[in-house]
C-alpha cells in the first residue's frame, strides 16, 4: 500500500498531508469516526500533526483534484477537512482500534 498512501499525499501549508477521508479510507474506519477519535483526543494533536484546512485551501485543493461537489441532493462535504502530516496519521493509527489501521 504504499503507492496507494503516496497517490493521496497532497501539498497544504507546505506539509505533505493526508485528509481525513482518504486516512479513514486507509484505516478501515469512516471519517466521522475518525475526526471523533481526533477531538477526543485533542492533546495528542498538536497543529504540526493535524489541523484543519481554510475554506481558500478546500477551495485550491478542490481546483486540483475531484471532490464531489455541493449541489443540493448531490453529497459533498458539510465540514471543512482536516490534514494529517506524517506523525499524525501514526498518532491516529495509535487511537484507532482497527486492525486495518494497525497494519498500515
Amino acid at each position: 500500500t504504499p503507492d496507494l498512501i503516496a497517490q493521496r499525499i497532497v501539498i497544504v501549508r507546505g506539509d505533505k498531508v493526508l485528509l481525513d477521508a482518504q486516512l479513514a479510507a486507509l484505516f478501515g474506519v469512516t471519517t466521522k469516526r475518525l475526526n471523533e477519535q481526533v477531538r477526543r483526543n485533542a492533546s495528542r494533536f498538536p497543529p504540526d500533526f493535524v489541523f484543519r484546512m481554510t475554506d481558500q485551501e478546500v477551495a485550491r485543493l478542490r481546483s486540483q483534484i475531484a471532490t464531489s461537489n455541493r449541489r443540493p441532493g448531490r453529497g459533498g462535504r458539510r465540514f471543512r477537512p482536516y490534514a494529517f502530516t506524517e506523525h499524525g496519521a501514526l498518532m491516529a493509527a495509535n487511537i484507532l482500534s482497527s486492525p486495518r489501521a494497525i497494519e498500515v
